[in-house]
């Protein structure tokens, strides 16, 4: 409605331009937005405020303007001026329906578009190293992750879902070190135990597994253990075998998938580290000093020029970061999205600036990232940090046993990525309305039980009787929980547009309160027929757009709880 109203709108300014009210390079920002007190209209504009000045004229006489310039239209039954010139717009009963009947014919595809028009956009998220189950902070990766694809897909994206595994460098060597260790039954309490070496059980377990001679198989390969405790590096082909298969099973656990699994050791044994580096040579963008190739990033507005090569001759981290992009950029995505942690924030300006130094043709500021704060997880009041598997942290698949994949899919994508995020346990696990992943299935849920109560009664609904019989919502709420209704196809295209999944968890909470208040308020299975269809397609509207937000988040929408 909210395009329908500013198309009314445009429609007026031309009429303006085209009798001289405004100049011929007026350069309009129309904003429709919802107001507070229904008194005052369902929708306002500040369009005659915005343009006065070009205008040479007093805003409220700009407004009368425009109001008079305004199209006909079923879809409102009339405009008021208010203030120094806000434009408040009271939509019809004809425009009610509409939408009404618009949700329950698009169904599943209410909400979509096609914003992105098929374009290629890659999501790349967890992309946690090889060395343990995953974590917490992982898990917030995760559900973030993958409500962006849901998300990117839902405006019309082409999705790439890919997990970056880093498994090349020294904490591959500490893992297979550790194994190694418990290969011959050492201990951390043991002098020659390695210096960073991982103590968790699982440890343990990978050890037993590799001299069992155990066969592990993830997503993307296979291998055996050789049961030989002095063979480094089949123990390291193992681990990293073994440990990504452990975070195939957690992401399945939490319903992730991925279309592609990018190992960071093939960026070396294909070249494309080194060829990336002798471009950078090459386009005079580096130098030495100090026994070290550095890039000139601060050419690229970093505070201070990089080390590329250290001096004992291996690369920092970011320099096969910035051939990974390269790679991304040659395989075509327009877009690239990087969810990860906020501790990755120091490597934005390098990888961008090494980039840019390539001289490809990539955009400046491509790709774009989403960080994530950190997650404390509470139970009763205190914090926990400990699992006896992991070691030193929580892991993902613990959070999932303990409170099930819906409330933590939806309480880890339910705060803004960059916002510090407390997950309580007790209320994950909760039954009540201060729960909202519960309170927001129950809405559905309680959809659900009307049609059977209606089934129980004998009596029965079809969609051409509900649509014949929506004059008879009458109501205040009814109207507002219709409105709420119409805001959501905006909601997912503002979610996709800002990188923010949490607009959807908080549209979805909104919209079950608003629907709880109507229900607790107003009777459904009523005898009057108009009022019970009508009532009744409504609820099947709010079904329709819950169950719709709820899979955007990756979490399901109950019939019963």
């Amino acid at each position: 409605m909210k395009q329908v109203i500013a198309g009314l709108i445009d429609s007026a300014l031309k009429t303006l331009i085209e009798n001289g009210t405004l100049p011929d390079d007026v350069q309009p920002n129309i904003m429709v937005e919802n107001t507070r007190d229904k008194s005052h209209g369902d929708y306002a504009s500040n369009i005659a405020l915005t343009l006065a000045k070009p205008a040479r004229c007093n805003p409220r006489q700009l407004a009368e303007k425009l109001v008079a310039a305004l199209p006909q239209s079923d879809n409102l039954t009339r405009t008021e001026i208010a203030g120094p010139g806000f434009i408040n717009f009271f939509i019809s009963e004809a425009s009610t329906s509409s939408l009404l009947t618009t949700i329950l014919e698009q169904k599943e595809n209410y909400g979509r578009n096609n914003e992105g028009a098929g374009r290629k956009v890659q999501v790349e998220f967890v992309s946690a190293n090889p060395t343990g189950p995953l974590h917490i902070g992982h898990g917030r990766g995760a559900a973030v992750g993958d409500c962006l694809c849901r998300i990117m897909d839902a405006n019309g994206w082409d999705v790439t879902r890919e997990f970056y595994y880093n498994d090349a460098g020294q904490q591959i060597n500490n893992l297979a070190l550790s194994v190694q260790a418990r290969c011959k039954k050492l201990t951390p309490d043991d002098a020659s135990w390695p210096a960073d070496g991982y103590r968790g059980d699982y440890i343990i377990e990978l050890a037993d597994s590799f001299m069992r001679g155990d066969t592990v198989e993830s997503e993307d390969q296979s291998f055996t253990g050789t049961k030989n405790a002095d063979d480094l590096e089949a123990i390291r082909h193992f681990a990293v075998a073994y440990l990504r298969r452990e975070q195939d099973l957690d992401l399945k656990a939490f319903a992730v998938d991925f279309d592609v699994y990018f190992l960071e050791s093939s960026l070396y044994e294909e070249g494309k580290v080194e060829r990336t580096v002798q471009t950078l040579i090459e386009n005079g963008y580096t130098y030495e000093d100090g026994g070290a190739l550095w890039l000139r990033t601060t050419d690229f507005g970093d505070d201070k020029d990089r080390v590329m090569r250290k001096t004992d001759g291996g690369y920092t981290y970011f320099v096969p970061d910035v051939a990974y992009h390269l790679d991304k950029w040659q395989r075509g995505f327009e877009c690239v999205l990087n969810e990860q942690g906020a501790d990755h924030h120091s490597t934005i300006t390098r990888v961008r600036a090494g980039l840019q130094a390539l001289k490809a043709d990539i955009p400046q500021g491509w790709p774009d990232y989403v960080l994530h704060q950190m997650v404390t997880v509470m139970r009763g009041g205190e914090e926990v940090k400990i699992s006896k598997r992991a070691g030193s942290y929580l892991t993902l698949r613990d959070l999932i046993d303990e409170v099930g994949r819906d409330a933590t899919r939806y309480f880890l994508a339910a705060r803004k990525s960059d916002s510090h995020l407390t997950f309580d346990i007790d209320l994950a696990r909760s039954q009540s309305a201060d729960n909202p992943v519960y309170y927001i299935q129950y809405a559905h849920a309680r959809v659900c039980s009307i049609f059977r109560k209606l089934a129980e009664n004998n009596r029965t609904w079809d969609i051409e009787t509900g649509k014949a019989a929506l004059s008879a919502l009458e109501l205040d709420s009814e109207k507002n929980l219709i409105i709420n209704l119409g805001r959501y196809p905006e909601v997912v295209k503002n979610a996709a547009d800002a990188r923010e999944p949490h607009q959807i968890a908080n549209y979805l909470r909104d919209l079950a309160g608003d629907f709880h208040t109507y229900y607790n308020s107003e009777k459904t299975l009523v005898d009057d027929d108009n009022v019970r269809n009508a009532r009744l397609t409504l609820a099947v509207a709010v079904r329709h757009v819950l169950a719709n937000g709820l899979d955007l988040l990756g979490v399901t929408a109950p019939e019963q709880m």
